[in-house]
């Protein structure tokens, strides 16, 4: 991980992603979260003020980046329930089965390399009945502004620590065995389109197709 990742990225990354309009849909999801949380791609802790504290007995958040989580600390510092930081990518928690309650993951399943193998371990990890709550961008519904995603998805996972623009959220939620609960969509206000096609909304593990 060279100077920009570990250096600057974290700082570009925590601007971009607490602007107004995602901040409004953190807000909409986060506080429906309970018992033992696992937060996957914690990041710099934006979601940690929309957690209720009545509601949470403790969180873990999983995140490859030591610096994000330095700026997560802060946050962290004026909650009323323990926050557990540990220093590994979506793909590997190291969790016992069936051990949290809720699963949190917010504008992280774009970026995750290999999303696929971080529902599995969420799934896993997740007790009967429990939920993932999920606010993603991705793949748009309209022809023309997946086409832009498409193009510019090469030059944008460089720039931005491999987000990419075109992830189908739904479709990969489907195929890792996760049964919808609720979903909403929408472009996101003052976004460009190729950036800005938000979908979020909870799930339940089924099991794998």
């Amino acid at each position: 991980m060279g100077f920009y990742e570990r250096r600057v990225l974290p700082y570009l990354i925590n601007c971009a992603c607490g602007s107004a309009p995602i901040m409004k849909q953190r807000q909409k999801l986060v506080p429906r979260a309970t018992g033992t949380v696992l937060e996957i791609g914690i990041g710099t802790g934006l979601n940690l003020p929309f957690y209720d504290a009545s509601r949470v007995e403790r969180l873990i958040g999983l995140d490859p980046s030591e610096k994000s989580w330095d700026l997560a600390a802060k946050r962290a510092s004026h909650l009323d329930f323990d926050v557990e930081f540990i220093g590994l990518p979506g793909e590997q928690i190291p969790l016992a089965d069936a051990s949290v309650d809720t699963v949190v993951v917010t504008f992280s399943l774009c970026t995750i390399p290999d999303p696929v193998a971080a529902l599995a371990g969420i799934g896993r990890v997740l007790r009967p009945g429990g939920e993932l709550l999920f606010c993603e961008h991705g793949k748009a519904p309209d022809e023309g502004v997946c086409r832009w995603q498409d193009r510019l998805n090469p030059l944008w996972k460089t720039l931005a620590g491999g987000c990419h623009l075109n992830r189908d959220i739904p479709a990969l939620l489907s195929d890792a065995g996760f049964a919808t609960q609720a979903m909403e969509s929408m472009y996101l206000p003052g976004t460009p389109r190729f950036a800005g096609f938000n979908v979020w909304g909870s799930a339940r593990f089924a099991g794998r197709h």
